[in-house]
């Protein structure tokens, strides 16, 4: 059940309403707020005669509130507007996937909550006006605040046209989805090697446990998970993980030796979605990145400077996992395998790093190039001699495309010639201290 509820959590904080919503409900709460003031008497004549607050008639208040309002809610359509255009133009240059990065951008939330919430606020202030004939009521305090409202609206609106234009920047896109691999990288890699343990004897046998959902698989509690399994005294090996499509009838899971509940088990610890996300998934982001480095290399966009400026991004998330060691996704009890769990391998991470870009970039010299020298840096990074082998790999792949593709002599010497670096840096490197010999996933 913590992993539905979690996603729910994680649901609503990507929501594109959330904050608006809130701050409108911040403007209604504050207009009731001030009107009671006003009411109460508390605000001293002299301020309310002060140039500092509004010291009109009722008629020019409601028509200073109603200018407010229709002003407000009319510049809000055209922050909406602008935001469409902004999503779209991100959709056909660098992927629908990539609107996330715009929806739950607090930038745009604020905009558009600013002018709401004080639309809002200006309309709860205006149905406490009356004039003489109606009792002679008008809020000073309440009044001032929506003068100051609307000036802060004015900023708002500035501020909203250059953080727009700076987010559909692809530099700008590209340094977001980096961040997000940066962190993803910080919470699901480990200081230390993780358990490591032989599982390929006990699952002889094993029962199959069948899931009718569908979706992809967001959120998964395996410490939960591996807990039910040690009080049972069963071991469970799950099929997917975060990020993976759960197909219906199909088997998640695989037990041994059978016991009842582990079906219901499975299904309060995880949770799926129809989209994939970010939050358990170090795969997601550079699924992302690679999106928009294919597209830029696509005939219609035919811009290796993106996919360059991605792959500079992927070699640093590379020399960020260097130090450190990928989840082996077996949970131990008392020394026995209760849970496993399919891992993320730095193979697995490599290869989606690299082979969609390289099969894109078959015939663009400097992408082939930007390669190299990103394998380059990487492996004066990296000292296990398992990922040094997964590096020189893909280093060959690349050597060998070009030897099949690229007709000019000259391109391809330059390329034979950053191979013949990478081998050299290979040759080179620092020993592996103790423990890194490993692959660490």
């Amino acid at each position: 059940m913590q992993a539905h509820v979690r996603k729910l959590f994680s649901d609503i904080g990507e929501t594109f309403w959330l904050l608006p919503a809130a701050m409108v409900v911040a403007g209604i709460l504050l207009a009731v707020g001030l009107i009671d003031l006003d009411r109460s008497g508390i605000v001293p004549a002299w301020l309310i005669e002060s140039p500092w607050l509004y010291n009109g008639g009722a008629t020019g208040a409601r028509t200073l509130l109603g200018a407010v309002a229709s002003s407000t809610i009319g510049v809000a359509g055209t922050v909406f507007s602008i935001t469409i255009a902004a999503l779209s133009l991100a959709a056909g240059q660098m992927g629908p996937r990539l609107l996330r990065n715009f929806t739950r951008d607090r930038g745009n939330q604020f905009t558009l909550g600013a002018f709401l919430a004080t639309f809002s606020y200006a309309l709860m202030v205006l149905r406490s006006v009356r004039t003489q004939s109606e009792g002679a009521f008008v809020p000073h305090a309440s009044l001032g605040v929506s003068i100051l409202l609307a000036f802060l609206c004015v900023g708002t609106l500035v501020f909203f046209v250059g953080h727009m234009a700076g987010r559909i920047n692809v530099d700008t896109v590209i340094e977001l989805v980096s961040d997000d691999l940066r962190s993803a990288i910080q919470r699901l890699t480990f200081d230390q090697p993780q358990t490591q343990a032989s599982t390929a004897d006990i699952w002889d046998g094993a029962m199959p446990i069948v899931d009718q959902r569908r979706g992809y698989l967001q959120q998964m509690q395996a410490e939960a998970l591996a807990e039910w399994a040690a009080q049972q005294g069963t071991t469970l090996r799950l099929l997917a993980r975060p990020g993976d499509y759960v197909f219906p009838g199909a088997p998640i899971a695989e037990m041994t030796p059978p016991v009842e509940g582990a079906a219901a088990a499975i299904r309060a610890a995880t949770a799926l979605g129809p989209t994939r996300v970010s939050s358990a998934d170090l795969e997601f982001a550079i699924r992302q990145l690679v999106e928009v480095a294919v597209r830029a290399l696509s005939p219609g966009i035919n811009d290796p400077h993106t996919a360059m400026a991605v792959l500079d991004r992927l070699g640093a998330a590379l020399c960020d996992i260097a130090p450190v060691h990928l989840a082996s996704g077996i949970s131990l009890r008392r020394g026995r395998v209760v849970l496993v769990v399919p891992a993320v391998s730095y193979d697995g991470l490599a290869d989606g790093m690299f082979h969609m870009i390289r099969q894109n970039a078959a015939n663009s010299t400097a992408v082939l190039l930007r390669i190299l020298e990103v394998l380059i840096a990487v492996t004066g990074c990296e000292q296990a001699p398992a990922r040094v082998a997964t590096l020189r790999r893909h280093a060959d792949l690349v050597l060998a495309d070009a030897e099949r593709e690229v007709a000019n002599q000259g391109d391809l010497a330059d390329l034979r010639q950053r191979h013949a670096e990478f081998e050299a840096t290979r040759q080179r490197r620092r020993p592996a201290a103790t423990g890194d010999d490993l692959p660490s996933g």
